[in-house]
């Protein structure tokens, strides 16, 4: 992967060769035994680690102009790989490798009364196109989803993880070779100039849907100019409820962990919701352990009389994807209310109650039209690998195709196969 075109023919000319290219290995894929996926994931994740110390010094590189760039500190931590995360990008491989193939699984079949014998069955994409910002761990997240579900992925990271995401790509392609499988199964876009995402997105001929994973700049350019089918990947504005019934403890521990854990993820907490009646019980303790954690708060009236520190909250906040340790907070009457705030400003992404009436939790999870609802438990959860996919590419926040955590299954689409004996239609 290199940096080096440097004309807007040169751009037109190169994605129109990735793409060619990478629907040439979309057929090999499409086809390719499950075993040969396998073994090039985990020879991937092999590669990921003996390279580890290459990895680091390229992010190290990319962290460096970022820093010169004055980056926020949320984006930095987005940016930032530790040995630890280049090592759960390697057992993010070999889990993916774990799952079972979801290329050619029957999903239905029946047999029709002319003794027609119908299958749908789980077919590959084709070719997916991937556009992402700062987080480098998505390069092996998306290459390796796609490699297991069948498709070719053409990737486009942004430019502040150039060289953190060339040194993954770089252990992917390892991992291509010792399995027989095409290089061409992942691409990289070689250059950093945004007019490239512009071509991905009018590639009709080559890519056949686009998934983008950034922040409202990069979806909103998307959602206006792609002649391609998207996967939308939109704003993390998470809630918590904590509900009149909720266990004080439970609802400590679930408040500081969706918001502090990690406060630059999409499955951050942005809002806290508390139900009038457990003010004092429930919210004064919450908000002592954010504030001790470093958070700022921003509250309405009956918030700000509970501590000095608390800031007041604008209309604006309500709306507002903070990605920083900073938190909108609320006190609303009951969980009707809860969901109603959740209807109005939620990007239907992840949203938690924290209760122990289960009419409630029945209530919320019924109402609350997000792609991920939870029952006291962390709104950090909203992760495909802690679903058990492996990794994932992105949450959906859209209700078509896939939804929620997208992972290898949510890459495929599916196909009628049907067997007859001669028969023909009266």
């Amino acid at each position: 992967m290199d940096n080096s075109v440097k004309s807007t023919a040169d751009l037109a000319a190169v994605m129109e060769d990735l793409g060619r290219r990478a629907r040439g290995a979309s057929a090999v894929l499409a086809i390719a035994p499950s075993d040969a996926k396998d073994r090039a994931l985990r020879a991937a994740a092999a590669a990921i680690r003996t390279t580890s110390a290459g990895i680091l010094a390229a992010n190290a590189r990319d962290m460096d102009a970022a820093r010169a760039k004055g980056l926020s500190p949320a984006l930095l931590d987005r940016l930032l790989l530790t040995p630890a995360r280049v090592e759960a990008m390697a057992k993010g491989l070999e889990d993916i490798a774990e799952r079972p193939d979801p290329v050619g699984a029957v999903l239905e079949a029946w047999t029709r009364p002319n003794g027609l014998r119908i299958q749908k069955v789980r077919v590959p994409l084709g070719v997916i196109g991937i556009i992402y910002e700062s987080r480098p761990n998505v390069t092996a997240d998306a290459g390796g989803l796609c490699l297991k579900s069948g498709n070719a992925a053409l990737l486009r990271g942004g430019s502040e993880s150039f060289h953190s995401s060339a040194a993954i790509l770089a252990a992917l392609h390892r991992g291509l070779a010792e399995a027989d499988l095409p290089r061409d199964a992942i691409q990289s876009v070689p250059t950093t100039d945004r007019a490239a995402v512009g071509h991905l997105l009018t590639m009709t001929r080559w890519i056949d849907v686009v998934i983008p994973r950034g922040g409202k700049s990069l979806t909103g350019r998307v959602a206006a100019e792609s002649r391609v089918p998207v996967i939308y990947h939109l704003d993390g504005l998470c809630h918590v409820f904590i509900d009149r019934a909720a266990d004080l403890d439970k609802a400590r521990a679930v408040a500081l962990n969706s918001k502090m854990r990690r406060t630059g993820i999409c499955g951050a907490m942005e809002t806290l919701l508390v139900d009038r009646p457990v003010v004092d019980s429930h919210l004064r303790p919450i908000l002592a352990d954010l504030l001790a954690a470093g958070c700022e708060i921003r509250g309405d009236e009956t918030v700000q009389a509970l501590d000095p520190a608390v800031k007041p909250a604008t209309a604006e906040d309500w709306d507002t994807e903070y990605l920083d340790a900073i938190l909108s907070v609320r006190v609303v009457d009951g969980v009707d209310a809860a969901i109603a705030h959740i209807g109005r400003h939620g990007s239907h992404h992840t949203d938690s109650i924290v209760t122990e009436e289960a009419a409630t939790a029945d209530r919320f999870l019924a109402q609350v039209d997000s792609g991920i609802v939870l029952v006291n438990a962390s709104t950090q959860f909203a992760d495909g690998g802690e679903f058990g996919f492996g990794a994932e590419i992105g949450i959906s926040t859209g209700k078509l195709h896939a939804r929620g955590p997208v992972g290898a299954d949510q890459l495929t689409s599916y196909k009628y196969v049907v067997r007859g004996d001669g028969q023909v239609r009266a």
